[in-house]
């Protein structure tokens, strides 16, 4: 678990989304607070991705309010959600699979010379490095190489890693890590959890989306459980049990959604 939650970072207000008849998302609310790894869970269809997708500028809600700071906002696409500090790392993880691991942590955001050389647009690579090898010693993440390696050469393990570090070089208020463990071994999994708590633990919120029960257990401070659009139970680490999260996503129990 990381330390103890801090101020609420993001919200969602009564979100709603329609998909013509089909209703992905019937109002639904949540806190996401700094320094927090809150799992989100819910079987397919429940509106996982249809919520995290309006938090972090994918689509628009069709009603409702998202809350940044304690400031009502509007995403009207990711580079929104990006220039508040709200990343995503997304399933097929979205790496440039021919090139490095410098070029991808610093896809779109490169780091050019200054002086005289500023107008030409030349990348500084040698800084570029500098700040890569600290945040991936910060983050614990370990690569065989950080240059002249393209990341599609790299394990599944370590291309997650060069997903999250990248994600979370920009992350200053919120992080969503949709399912990073879904396609890992149990050690390489491992290593991601304890990299989403040493992100949390730098004071970011964090929520990870993920249907593997043991990986919940292990890393969360609270779980939010969706079904049918809707928020059915918001617990904290303190009232987890594997076999209650799994009747509250079947439906089997109602929970306290507050």
């Amino acid at each position: 678990m990381s330390t103890a939650a801090g101020e609420v970072v993001l919200e969602a207000r009564g979100l709603r989304k329609h998909y013509g008849p089909v209703v992905a998302a019937a109002g639904m609310d949540l806190e996401i607070r700094r320094g927090e790894v809150m799992a989100l869970v819910g079987d397919n269809g429940a509106g996982k991705s249809t919520l995290v997708k309006m938090l972090s500028g994918a689509i628009r809600p069709d009603a409702g309010e998202i809350v940044h700071r304690g400031r009502a906002i509007q995403l009207h696409g990711p580079h929104d959600a990006r220039e508040r500090g709200i990343e995503t790392t997304y399933q097929d993880l979205a790496l440039a699979p021919n090139r490095d691991v410098i070029a991808n942590l610093y896809l779109g955001r490169e780091i050019v010379r200054g002086g005289l050389l500023k107008p030409l647009g030349i990348l500084d690579r040698r800084e570029m490095t500098r700040r890569a090898t600290d945040q991936l010693s910060r983050l614990g993440v370990r690569l065989p190489a950080l240059t002249g390696t393209p990341v599609g050469r790299m394990s599944g393990g370590q291309q997650q890693g060069v997903a999250v570090a990248r994600a979370a070089s920009w992350a200053t208020d919120v992080l969503f890590m949709d399912e990073p463990t879904a396609a890992l071994g149990v050690r390489q999994s491992e290593a991601v959890l304890q990299v989403a708590r040493r992100i949390a633990q730098s004071g970011v919120g964090v929520v990870l989306i993920t249907h593997i029960m043991p990986h919940v257990m292990e890393v969360a401070d609270r779980v939010v459980v969706l079904r049918h659009g809707r928020k059915v139970a918001d617990m904290t680490a303190a009232e987890l049990r594997q076999d209650r999260l799994i009747a509250l996503m079947a439906g089997y129990e109602e929970g306290e959604a507050a």
